[in-house]
């Protein structure tokens, strides 16, 4: 048999390598690079602090870096679009918050379907809100803010944005008590803490992870608990409820990666975040803000998510909540 030409050995040879180059990126085993949390919030805000201490839990198990990114804005769905546009490979994902289960009830057109463009990971935890001011306020409880809105005082409220755990949080409050605060939306936590101590607002119905720090340092006097429950991590502290029945905010975290991202991945991802969530590192560090870790399976997460929508679906238009 005669050999082949110079030219054709040739072409054989690069075509055989290209396949094998193919081959050889379609069966890389995921990870093989850095992994990448989107938070929607601003940097040093509770979400923030909680992706990142995540984030070194996962790289461990991963075996790869896991890098925090802040994208903040539009309540959350700046960052959250983000997401849902990116590839569904594994390597970019969005810690979401109460806002993702509300925004699409609350805000009448969004960039993305929340049914369609995303798939669950785990829910991390959950927890309560709590109102907070500064030390030097004079408001010591509940009673006190609805006594001196009703005296004719003018108060504000600050929120890490519209669609927030905050901002809902106020808005019940405002709609089941009938009196008027501010609303003052940020772009995160640390801003909204940063005014309101430095006076520019007047109240804060922040998450435990975001105010528990600046409470256990003197610097906010925590009022009420959002939940129905007082609070183990907030000894002493009233709920909300205890003056206004009916009274019920929880926060929660959890991941979310684009659908379409392969089971296997979405199954590595996972035992990835309940270790880290589960890990005693995390655990001692959320344990005083009031987090319960839940560390979930995806599907109980996608079970958990359909209810909050729900609940805030109808509490949004019975209470004529607006994002504005």
């Amino acid at each position: 048999m005669k050999s082949l030409p110079t030219s054709l050995r040739g072409l054989a040879s690069g075509l055989c390598l290209s396949l094998a180059a193919i081959a050889g990126v379609a069966h890389a085993e995921y990870p093989d690079r850095t992994v990448r949390i989107v938070v929607p919030f601003a940097a040093a805000g509770g979400t923030d602090l909680i992706a990142r201490t995540l984030g070194q839990g996962m790289s461990k198990e991963l075996g790869q870096t896991v890098i925090v990114e802040n994208k903040p804005g539009a309540g959350t769905v700046i960052g959250t679009d983000l997401v849902a546009k990116s590839p569904p490979d594994g390597y970019t994902l969005v810690i979401a918050t109460l806002a993702h289960a509300v925004n699409p009830s609350l805000l009448t057109k969004l960039p993305y379907n929340n049914e369609t463009a995303f798939a669950p990971v785990s829910l991390i935890g959950k927890g309560p809100n709590v109102l907070v001011v500064r030390t030097e306020s004079p408001y010591k409880s509940v009673k006190d803010i609805l006594d001196a809105v009703k005296a004719g005082k003018k108060l504000t409220y600050a929120s890490q944005g519209n669609g927030t755990s905050a901002h809902l949080a106020g808005e019940m409050f405002t709609n089941l008590t009938k009196v008027e605060l501010l609303h003052v939306p940020y772009r995160g936590a640390g801003p909204a803490m940063t005014d309101l101590l430095g006076g520019q607002v007047d109240l804060f119905f922040g998450t435990a992870a975001a105010v528990s720090s600046m409470v256990d340092q003197g610097k906010l006097r925590a009022i009420a608990v959002t939940t129905p429950e007082p609070s183990p991590a907030f000894k002493g502290v009233p709920t909300v409820a205890a003056t206004v029945p009916g009274y019920s905010v929880e926060s929660w975290y959890g991941f979310f990666v684009p659908a379409g991202t392969p089971a296997p991945v979405i199954a590595k991802l996972n035992t990835a975040v309940k270790k880290a969530a589960q890990s005693p590192e995390f655990v001692k560090k959320v344990e005083h803000e009031g987090l319960v870790v839940t560390a979930s399976d995806p599907a109980e997460f996608d079970r958990y998510v359909k209810a909050e929508e729900a609940r805030w679906r109808k509490i949004v238009k019975e209470n004529n909540i607006r994002a504005e």
